[in-house]
């Protein structure tokens, strides 16, 4: 299908619809995933992208601040990267192209481009929302990625760290995962850029997480200086399963990483940490909306945020909980450490509770570092630019120290050094 640009569409939207046609007799799928590709396209292309009118988007007009697009599918050569934790497994997917003979233990993986060839992921391609642009952009282009099933019972004696990395150009990926009941597994997220070309990168992860599950579910972004980075996750946590979901955004000139989060399973249990590092004049928007949709069930959310230059963040928390969700205990935080006197961040905390027997709230504090620690440590003998590195360092590190892993805790306590000495 050929879609007809108009002359009231911005540079980028042109360019999207540009790839499109360029792309479209090359992007896998039978009938029924054209057919939803074309209907996303033409959606994305009569609502345009989202601007501040949008509530989602109000903090991040996306149409003004997404200024060029690559029209390209990404080229060059890309090989897949030591895993951050020695002895993790690792699937990849390099320049948007899954291995065909991946393999991991007793799990069963295939590459998406299959499930887009013969049909059957037809039904994951939709939409949250009338201002839903990842998933529009996402299932218009996305070429592959993974289907991962853990069988029930299944335990990961390391982390599985499934690597997306590329070399600029246009990025889609996707990642469906389901987990059995009972399973004990960490996995890693793990986004990078492998040079400077700049890059469009749209990506979604669909977790169904079973009964008496416990799973730590790590996203770590690392895009380049120039790159758009669109992330969305999706997951629903069943009955008496445990998920810690932790967030660390380290990268991207344009990023914004949704979490739809539904517990629908009574006695679960949500833990999400956040980290944010920003500097120079990147743009990052990290937006949760997160529902209880049954009795007796729990959610803690603490966001760390460190602001850099004339970086500008952005945190939306949405807490939801229906009428049946009695007995729900829901917490969120966000704090936030403003490093500039150009450095800007957006809280936007809400709760909608329809339920009367629950303890929910919310919390977000703004600061500059504490001029009593700095003096002290400099006192010492410290030099200013290394007391704040470490004063930074300890406000961030006391979320990552969580995990408890300790060769976990300590390849991501590296990555966060290794950003803040170049940035601090």
């Amino acid at each position: 299908m050929n879609i007809q640009t108009t002359t009231r569409l911005t540079a980028a939207e042109a360019a999207l619809v540009e790839a499109y046609n360029n792309q479209f007799g090359d992007l896998p799928g039978d009938g029924d995933v054209a057919a939803i590709r074309d209907r996303l396209l033409d959606d994305l292309k009569t609502a345009g992208l989202p601007t501040r009118r949008f509530e989602a988007w109000h903090y991040t007009d996306f149409k003004n601040l997404l200024r060029s697009v690559p029209t390209e599918i990404g080229t060059g050569n890309v090989e897949q990267l030591e895993p951050i934790v020695d002895g993790s497994q690792v699937l990849s997917v390099l320049q948007g192209g899954a291995s065909s003979k991946a393999a991991v233990g007793d799990l069963i993986v295939s590459r998406y481009a299959e499930s887009l060839t013969n049909g059957s992921a037809a039904a994951g391609l939709s939409v949250l929302g009338k201002d839903d642009a990842i998933a529009r952009i996402n299932g218009s282009f996305v070429r592959d990625g993974y289907v991962v099933e853990f069988p029930e019972g299944t335990e990961l004696d390391a982390p599985l760290e499934v690597q997306f990395l590329h070399a600029g150009g246009q990025i889609h990926s996707r990642l469906p995962m389901t987990f059995g009941a009972n399973v004990k597994a960490t996995v890693i997220e793990h986004h990078r850029a492998v040079t400077a070309n700049a890059a469009l990168v749209s990506h979604v992860s669909d977790i169904t997480v079973g009964e008496g599950t416990e799973l730590t579910w790590i996203i770590l972004q690392q895009q380049g200086e120039f790159d758009t980075h669109l992330g969305q996750i999706r997951i629903d946590l069943g009955a008496d399963a445990k998920l810690r979901l932790f967030v660390i955004n380290a990268g991207g000139k344009l990023v914004r990483q949704e979490l739809h989060i539904k517990v629908t399973g009574e006695g679960a249990d949500l833990t999400l940490r956040g980290i944010n590092l920003l500097g120079g004049d990147t743009h990052t928007d990290v937006t949760m909306v997160l529902g209880h949709y049954v009795p007796n069930t729990g959610s803690t959310e603490t966001v760390r945020n460190v602001v850099f230059d004339r970086a500008k963040g952005v945190f939306q928390g949405m807490i939801r909980v229906a009428p049946d969700a009695q007995k729900t205990d829901a917490k969120m935080a966000c704090n936030t450490l403003l490093m500039s006197d150009d450095a800007e961040f957006s809280v936007k905390p809400e709760l909608e509770i329809f339920a009367d027997d629950v303890q929910c709230g919310h919390g977000a504090t703004v600061a500059d570092i504490n001029h009593t620690h700095l003096y002290y440590l400099m006192a010492r003998g410290i030099p200013e630019n290394k007391a704040r590195a470490m004063l930074v360092n300890a406000f961030v590190a006391e979320i990552v120290e969580e995990l408890e892993d300790e060769a976990l805790v300590e390849a991501l306590e590296g990555v966060i050094s290794a950003w803040l000495e170049k940035h601090a």
